[in-house]
């Protein structure tokens, strides 16, 4: 059964062997996120104490007696192209600002979080837990979770606003995964911390954009031991969580540092959280930028530094077409990517004409239109650019179910 196309699964049919999301807010109910795997009957019991009458199926076998079911008429979806509605665009805008203000709050949460460690780290990692906790509710607020284009409007990508986007794709890749809720905190907390080292690295070497000298190179490669040496004192933070704040530049292949781990040396967590931050270093070289060519760079050209089955996941994570990639149009216009879609080539864009008119939020797929090629955001007339925010930085956070 795809993961697309839940069924409504009666709270008698509900089977050790399942996994189902639960109809609730993640507040609502004492498990660690919607999607759980029923692995003993007491998990089914809780799941009745909860007061729902169904849950949705998203793997494991269907009862026969479902599959004769009459579908309710409410639920058939019709596949007319009609143009977008003034509600559905109004309800796109609202949820893409509401990613975008969630986005903001956990920047500046983990800004809260950094400032205690040292002072307070027990404090810390209270502030830090219910920071991964919260990230865990919005990605779970959907069946099926998506992304939308963010940033912090900031010219430089801070070390905050780059841990919270890199937490936010690892914690999507973990959901792909299955991974249970002990994993999901680790590496909540690994993507957040991953960076922090990089505080004591001088802002005139990490925010240089030109080529560092040695030392300075030297310098910078030191921050995952800077790091693991910030958390590991307090002796408060899980070992998998220092792992991945050490290790999250080692390479499969051996060829990263501190220490060149290889292959399965390099836990599984540490693995994910290697390979987003690879990818979201990407977006800021000024030879990549897009993440769809970030994306194809991390396909063809590291594929021996990261395992190629996480490179798969990244990839259906993100979509052909990742938020904030600049496209053609088949109708001649051009646009940027708002949302990722279950429709390769017909996501949801904001666009405009060549010359930098008409913008608007636009529906490929009620339009028939469908995207045609990637442009790079200096291929783009002036105007054009503007008008698509072509040069602004690219971040991603979950978004609220919406026309996809």
């Amino acid at each position: 059964m795809a993961k697309s196309d839940p069924v409504q699964l009666p709270l008698s049919k509900v089977r050790v062997g399942h996994t189902v999301k639960l109809p609730l807010a993640w507040k609502d109910h004492p498990f660690w996120i919607n999607r759980i795997k029923i692995e003993e009957p007491a998990q089914i019991e809780m799941i009745r104490g909860l007061g729902v009458e169904f849950v949705y199926l998203l793997a494991g076998e269907l009862p026969p007696d479902i599959m004769d079911e009459e579908p309710e008429v409410d639920e058939v979806v019709t596949e007319v192209a009609q143009p977008a509605s003034i509600d559905q665009q109004l309800e796109t805008r609202k949820a893409i600002r509401l990613s975008q203000q969630r986005f903001l709050n956990s920047v500046n949460g983990s800004r809260t979080v950094f400032g205690k460690l040292l002072s307070d780290p027990e404090g810390s990692l209270e502030l830090a837990t219910g920071l991964v906790e919260e990230l865990a509710g919005h990605l779970d607020e959907g069946i099926k979770p998506y992304l939308a284009l963010v940033s912090s409007g900031e010219s430089v990508v801070g070390v905050t606003q780059h841990s919270i986007s890199v937490m936010v794709l690892a914690m999507m890749i973990g959901r792909e995964m299955g991974l249970d809720h002990e994993q999901m905190c680790h590496i909540g907390l690994g993507a957040l911390f991953h960076d922090i080292g990089k505080l004591k690295v001088p802002e005139s070497i990490r925010n240089n954009p030109g080529e560092l000298t040695t030392p300075e190179r030297n310098f910078l490669k030191a921050h995952p031991n800077f790091g693991h040496e910030m958390l590991s004192r307090s002796g408060l933070f899980p070992e998998p969580v220092l792992h991945i704040v050490r290790h999250h530049h080692e390479y499969f292949d051996g060829s990263g540092y501190p220490d060149a781990l290889a292959g399965k040396d390099i836990p599984l967590l540490t693995q994910i959280v290697s390979l987003v931050n690879d990818f979201d270093h990407l977006l800021v070289r000024e030879d990549v930028r897009s993440p769809q060519v970030a994306l194809g760079f991390i396909f063809k050209k590291r594929a021996g530094k990261h395992d190629m089955e996480l490179i798969k996941l990244l990839v259906r994570v993100l979509g052909i077409y990742p938020p904030g990639t600049l496209v053609q149009l088949s109708d001649g216009s051009v646009g940027k990517v708002m949302l990722t879609s279950d429709k390769v080539k017909q996501p949801q864009v904001w666009s405009c004409t060549v010359e930098g008119e008409e913008p608007c939020l636009r529906f490929l797929r009620q339009e028939k239109v469908q995207v045609l090629d990637v442009v790079a955001a200096d291929e783009l007339a002036p105007q054009a650019a503007k008008v698509l925010q072509a040069y602004a930085n690219i971040s991603f956070y979950f978004i609220s179910p919406v026309t996809a």
